[in-house]
């Protein structure tokens, strides 16, 4: 029972950036706009973070700045992408290559270090005790002690929810999404609502950046990300772009790398647990193609068994 109480609890805590990540993405690609950059704005969000809460030494300034880098960064993909109709899977990775060969020109540069940067007397995330309920059987240990960013994903996710599905905005998003034409027809500013939902995804985004870089270590290390914006993509696949389910399918995920942890320590092969997050998410993209692939052709067979019935002579 220990032993799962560790991997479920350690698994809230690593899904945290992806579930930020995640609804992120939910997002953008919600207004019809699939950003691979996420995985360089939640390596921007990391570090700009931390350096922020050196220089400051305030929490909140730090999680201004991460922010307004993940906003940044989200414009000028919204001016490539969206403004300039460049290709977002192009861009997205020119993001990607851009963020990463830029932080280490700064680091060293800079701050004269190499692979991994840990300025003196940074507070990270403070842990939340839950008082009486940690005391609860399993649920306790499993939910307490976690930083403020783990509960607040749950915050994101309900508020996402709302978003998309209780506001105007989330109307004219989802229509930019699904028929831009018929929303410009409409007059819905489809480019500018793009924009607006590829901002929002930066900002979200860069929050589960703060978690890798405060919450558990004050340190940035080059490529502390290791994917997880490419798994945030598979996680609202998985969920079938919807918020709920995304960040269910995230937690999966974060399960997955909690065990990878946990088997490393059992004397398993390393090189191997090591794959096993990513086994789970090539599995997961072939599952919903697979499924997709079915439910298209059920749609055939049944369109074919129509136009047969109806055709002259039967």
């Amino acid at each position: 029972m220990n032993d799962l109480v560790s991997v479920v609890h350690a698994a809230l805590r690593m899904s945290t950036p992806i579930v930020y990540a995640a609804l992120g993405g939910l997002i953008a690609e919600g207004a019809g706009v699939v950003n691979i950059g996420i995985e360089g704005i939640m390596l921007a969000g990391a570090f700009v973070c931390l350096v922020a809460a050196w220089l400051s030494g305030s929490l909140w300034l730090a999680a201004l700045a991460a922010g307004a880098a993940g906003a940044v960064l989200s414009v000028l993909f919204a001016l490539l992408a969206v403004r300039m109709r460049a290709n977002p899977v192009v861009v997205g990775l020119g993001l990607n290559g851009l963020v990463a060969g830029g932080i280490a020109y700064i680091m060293q540069v800079y701050f004269k270090v190499r692979g991994a940067f840990a300025p003196p007397g940074v507070t990270g995330l403070p842990r939340w005790d839950l008082g009486p309920l940690a005391k609860v059987p399993f649920l306790g240990p499993v939910l307490s002690g976690h930083t403020p960013l783990v509960y607040l994903a749950g915050v994101t996710a309900v508020a996402t929810w709302l978003i998309l599905y209780r506001t105007r905005f989330g109307l004219w998003l989802r229509a930019a999404g699904e028929e831009p034409e018929a929303a410009r027809a409409a007059g819905i500013p489809v480019p500018r609502v793009q924009t607006l939902a590829l901002v929002l995804c930066g900002v979200i985004t860069a929050i589960g950046g703060i978690q890798l870089s405060l919450g558990d270590l004050t340190r940035f290390n080059e490529g502390m990300t290791s994917g997880r914006g490419f798994i945030a993509l598979a996680a609202y696949y998985f969920g079938q772009r919807q918020p709920g389910p995304t960040v269910a399918a995230a937690g999966l995920f974060g399960f997955f790398q909690a065990l990878q942890i946990r088997l490393q320590s059992t004397g398993y092969p390393p090189q191997l647990v090591q794959t096993l997050p990513y086994l789970i998410v090539v599995l997961t993209l072939s599952l919903i193609a697979w499924r997709r692939l079915a439910i298209q052709r059920r749609w055939q067979r049944a369109a074919l068994q129509r136009y047969r019935t109806d055709a002259p002579g039967h």
